[in-house]
């Protein structure tokens, strides 16, 4: 099956969470997705320092709901044509991710949709400093992902964070991120994933239950030690 056509297949299997904020202003983002020799890669912007709301931060294009948009999938297309030049027809609609709250008063819905590489860009310099694109492959590294607890309004929360090539992806951004790998693991399964089914052949139910599941986990367990005398690996699960 074409890599896109899985990807659509994974995210139709995500049940998507819808949030609730009548008193919050309805947004969406698109989470641009192309291929490049076959592999997925995403594109990123990183805003102007001169805008009132995350100056300077990496995100995904996006922005508030306007009348005459449609639907929500509609606003993300506008947005995304607004800012970096990608057009609305150019897209094909891939799937939906969970609902987000952010702090400054949006209730925000994630889209992705793929388009064609290589693109012309046409960028909103006013609003854009930066593209940037990164392969989906390395962004599924455990070394460049962690999650701080943060205060905000008197209350902790977990702020995720990918540090890649001198980029900090934080916030919300990282949370849609991570999101978005979860559902994308199939699509990266390797040869010590193999290993791993072929492994857990005639072992215990448990032990082939929990072989199934690592293969799910957005980061790959790591093998590091095999023994002949035993069927099952040593594993580290890196979260």
């Amino acid at each position: 099956m074409p890599i896109l056509e899985r990807v659509a297949v994974e995210l139709a299997r995500h049940p998507v969470r819808q949030l609730q904020g009548d008193d919050l202003r309805p947004a969406a983002v698109l989470v641009p997705l192309f291929l490049r020799n076959d592999e997925p890669w995403l594109l990123f912007t990183r805003r102007t320092e001169q805008l009132k709301n995350h100056s300077g931060e990496i995100s995904f294009p996006g922005g508030g709901a306007e009348e005459q948009d449609q639907d929500f999938w509609q606003t993300a297309l506008r947005e995304t044509e607004e800012e970096v030049g990608i057009l609305a027809g150019e897209v094909r609609r891939l799937g939906q991710l969970d609902d987000f709250y952010s702090v400054y008063g949006y209730l925000v819905k994630v889209w992705v949709g793929s388009y064609g590489d290589p693109y012309s860009y046409r960028v909103d310099e006013n609003e854009i400093a930066e593209l940037i694109e990164l392969p989906l492959a390395r962004l599924r590294d455990p070394r460049i992902y962690h999650q701080e607890d943060w205060e905000h309004q008197g209350r902790k929360f977990p702020v995720d964070f990918y540090q890649l090539d001198g980029y900090n992806i934080w916030g919300m951004t990282a949370a849609i991120l991570k999101q978005l790998l979860w559902p994308l693991g199939p699509l990266f399964r390797r040869a010590g994933a193999f290993f791993l089914r072929r492994t857990f052949i005639g072992a215990p139910l448990y032990a082939k239950i929990f072989g199934a599941y690592l293969e799910r986990l957005m980061f790959p367990p790591v093998v590091i030690s095999i023994s002949s005398s035993i069927r099952t690996p040593i594993l580290i699960y890196c979260s």
